[in-house]
């Protein structure tokens, strides 16, 4: 008697790209990172448009 492996319910596939999620330098992870960056720098100009001051002295950085 075999055992098999039980099955996943993780596509093979991203579901936006053809890359297969993984970890470390891939392409997947290269693209989620800069989606990510993307998403940060609008926040930060939503920011600066709403409190009419910069990022940095809003966030109290600079004084």
């Amino acid at each position: 008697m075999s055992a098999t492996p039980p099955p996943t319910d993780a596509p093979a596939t991203s579901a936006t790209t053809g890359d297969a999620p993984a970890f470390g330098w891939s392409a997947y992870a290269e693209r989620v990172n800069g989606r990510f960056a993307m998403v940060g720098f609008v926040a930060i100009l939503l920011v600066e448009a709403i409190s009419g001051s910069t990022f940095l002295h809003w966030a109290g950085f600079v004084g």
